[in-house]
């Protein structure tokens, strides 16, 4: 229980740290310096807090379907 009298949520720290070290490719170093509210700031900015990710606009993905057809032989390599 916690001090609000209901269920304590675990912290998931094996997702965070995939997010810190995976993801965003920080040290070792930098990522446990970072603050607890600098950490909930990118997990806010990433969408990860609440658990879900807005899906993109209509347009957005259209776009994208454009610039980056599927079988399309990549230009830069």
């Amino acid at each position: 229980m916690n001090a609000a009298g209901g269920k304590a949520r675990q912290f998931r720290w094996d997702q965070v740290i995939a997010i810190g070290l995976g993801r965003l490719r920080l040290s070792p170093r930098d990522f446990w310096a970072m603050t607890p509210r600098e950490l909930a700031g990118v997990l806010r900015g990433l969408n990860v807090v609440s658990g879900t990710v807005a899906a993109p606009r209509r347009g957005t993905l259209e776009a994208l379907m454009n610039r980056f057809p599927d079988g399309a032989e990549r230009q830069d390599r």
